[in-house]
């Protein structure tokens, strides 16, 4: 049914031209290209210190080998990252830090403090023991969190909790790991080769190395440095007064990867290995697997936050109410893009479902927002960038609501809970309340949903947003009736009639 027609839509805010920088080297093209430029050096330095270290046969068969865990690496920190994935470029930016940037400043800083160390005390066995116990968890900790800080700087917007922090972190000692494998397996390689040792016997070298970091131990590695992104991911979900908390949890998640890089590799180095298996199953394994726990709970937070904070937007007219249950499901989401391929057959079908993958992202996205509004960890610009979000979920809403509604109707519960007209009837609704016309708009308030001369939900005094009076009697406002048009509702039609 269509909505009643309304006026054009008044013209967005004008903001100010931020205008060209003052100067060439702060544009963002020559910021970009200084940055792969430094990387790509990086890694053209780093491999021809393996390359001259390994030999050129040892650096192929330890490249060969190196790089066989490394898919499926990536594949798990990006099925951990499936609801709202991080862009490419910031893993690709992560993986290169850690291969290129951290594996060369790692490895020169190792050496210069392994070569100090043996020449103060005149001991070079004990001096590669504690540089490998001691120098080495520092410094190769340090330079990984590095990439780390580095998003959660310059890509904030990309960077809003737990997840996040676990996926670049991961991805970073991913990269990292390749390298020195690249390096470890080449170096058993050529003392195969000098002893004359069949590579794949019992008391081969290249064997031994290969079964300890590839089979045993890949995730090592990410294990160590994803304590670093945990610090970093409850950094991003406090609040911005909180700023000794945002110093604080980073460092103390840098100091435990320290830690547990330090315990791996002083378990290798005493007690003739035993050591090592004990650490192994008995701490490592055990850490491993309460960490994919809490990284998969989370994910399971982030599902129940989309599906709390959208039907907000089901009652303003934005989204359709089968809506908040799909983009809330793994198993809906997947089924939405499946059916968007099949309706539309190969040409559009891939089109179609690039646009549903775009339309979860961009719903997950305001969820988020409207979550952090709510608890005053929203931005100055709260409302600019709901409105965004809300106008590139409409422009997508095409070939994306009949393939939401069709996952919503496949995923929905057998026993469907009570229907109210504005909010999810496939799922627990936490706080029902009955269903209004959508809220008039009055010139002197910001959003739709606020009484007059009131801040936002969530909001001490600023900033505004959408649907959010100060103090709530419940989880969403009362609407008025309406006697005015109202610009923030959807631009031309019902959610119904797209």
């Amino acid at each position: 049914m269509n909505a009643p027609p309304q006026p054009p839509s008044p013209p967005a805010p004008q903001v100010a031209a931020l205008g060209r920088p003052a100067h060439w080297w702060q544009r963002r093209a020559v910021k970009a290209g200084a940055l792969i430029t430094l990387l790509a050096l990086s890694g053209l330095v780093i491999l021809a210190l393996v390359q001259k270290e390994t030999g050129t046969e040892g650096f192929l068969v330890g490249l060969g080998l190196a790089v066989l865990p490394v898919p499926l690496l990536i594949a798990a920190f990006r099925w951990l990252d499936r609801v709202e994935p991080a862009p490419w470029r910031n893993l690709l930016f992560s993986f290169a830090w850690g291969a290129c940037a951290a594996a060369l400043i790692a490895i020169v800083a190792n050496s210069f403090a392994t070569r100090w160390i043996a020449t103060r005390t005149s001991d070079p066995l004990g001096a590669d023991t504690l540089g490998a116990t001691v120098v080495a968890p520092v410094v190769e900790e340090t330079v990984k969190a590095a990439a780390i800080l580095l998003v959660f700087l310059f890509r904030r917007r990309d960077f809003r909790g737990l997840v996040d922090g676990v996926v670049i972190a991961g991805v970073t000692a991913t990269g990292f790991a390749f390298t020195e494998n690249i390096l470890y397996l080449g170096n058993a390689y050529g003392t195969d080769e000098a002893s004359g040792v069949d590579g794949i016997g019992f008391d081969s070298v290249t064997a031994g190395t290969f079964f300890v970091r590839i089979v045993m131990s890949p995730f090592a590695h990410p294990l160590f440095t994803v304590f670093s992104g945990i610090g970093f991911g409850f950094a991003a979900l406090a609040a911005d007064r909180q700023r000794v908390r945002r110093v604080l949890l980073p460092i103390g998640g840098l100091l435990l990867a320290m830690g547990m890089h330090a315990a791996w590799n002083g378990s290798a180095s005493y007690f003739g290995g035993i050591l090592f298996f004990f650490v192994y199953l008995g701490f490592m394994a055990p850490a491993f697997g309460l960490l994919t726990w809490l990284t998969i709970y989370s994910r399971q937070r982030e599902l129940r936050t989309v599906r709390e904070e959208l039907p907000a937007y089901v009652a303003a007219g934005w989204l359709t109410a089968p809506e908040p249950h799909s983009l809330g499901n793994l198993r809906a989401r997947r089924k939405a893009r499946q059916f968007a391929t099949r309706t539309y057959g190969k040409g559009e079908g891939k089109e179609a479902a690039r646009a549903v993958r775009e339309y979860l992202s961009l719903a997950t996205a305001l969820a988020f927002l409207r979550a952090r509004g709510r608890s005053g960890r929203a931005g100055a610009d709260f409302v600019v960038r709901e409105r965004e979000l809300l106008q590139a979920l409409w422009a997508r809403r095409g070939p994306a609501r009949p393939a939401l509604d069709h996952a919503a109707r496949v995923t929905a519960p057998a026993f469907p809970q009570p229907y109210t007209p504005w909010a999810n009837p496939y799922g627990p609704i936490a706080r029902p309340v009955p269903y209004f016309a959508p809220i008039p708009y009055i010139p002197s308030q910001q959003g739709y949903g606020h009484p007059q001369q009131q801040p936002g939900y969530g909001y001490p005094q600023q900033p505004t947003g959408y649907g959010y009076p100060q103090q709530p009697s419940g989880a969403y406002p009362v609407p008025q009736q309406s006697h005015v048009y109202n610009p923030y509702a959807p631009p031309a039609s019902s959610p119904g009639s797209a």
